[in-house]
């Protein structure tokens, strides 16, 4: 009989364990599953958003980037004290407005460029083959005409979107742009002299 009792107790202390170890898989798959519906809650919900403020985040990443792009060639080609001091602010001021567009964007699950486009590319590239009076002159010619062009699509924008968020950064971000548009002209014009 003691015989027969050892190796039922051994089966019986197996089984046990396992139930057990059932358990605790149980509860830490339960455990589990509470912390992911904790962490779903917890992440921000997408805003949603209209065509034209997407198209507006989209064109304004861009341009934003190719400013950097075209500070950053600027701040290494430019021979003139006053065109290395605009570069250097495009690169600040721009590089912050990237940093807000980027927020707005990912927040509404907007997709935005991370390089300039294939035109803006070809705008620099025709740029850098530039030097010196000539690199300064021609700089400041595409900095006019491109903030001129970056304030037609701010304003147009802010009659457009209906996003609050993104309309409070086209208000913040005009003041600058028509900043940089009237020192990107009294450059231009002391380079012409």
């Amino acid at each position: 009989m003691k015989k027969f009792i050892c190796p039922f107790l051994l089966i019986f202390s197996i089984a046990a364990c396992n139930n057990n170890e059932n358990k605790d898989n149980k509860d830490s798959v339960e455990k589990a599953d509470s912390t992911n519906e904790v962490k779903e809650e917890q992440k921000p919900a997408v805003i949603q958003t209209d065509e034209a403020t997407t198209e507006f985040l989209v064109k304004a990443a861009d341009g934003g980037l190719t400013e950097v792009e075209g500070a950053n060639l600027a701040s290494q080609k430019a021979t003139n004290a006053g065109v290395k001091r605009f570069a250097e602010m495009m690169h600040h001021d721009h590089g912050n407005a990237n940093g807000e567009v980027k927020s707005l964007a990912a927040a509404r699950n907007v997709t935005i460029p991370t390089t300039p486009s294939e035109k803006n590319e070809e705008s620099i590239a025709q740029l850098s083959k530039k030097s010196g009076k000539d690199f300064d002159k021609d700089y400041m010619d595409w900095m006019v005409d491109d903030h001129k062009n970056d304030i037609k699509l701010f304003e147009k924008a802010a009659g457009d979107t209906k996003d609050e968020s993104v309309k409070t950064f086209i208000n913040n971000t005009l003041p600058t742009l028509r900043a940089h548009l009237e020192s990107a002209k009294a450059i231009r014009k002391t380079l012409k002299g």
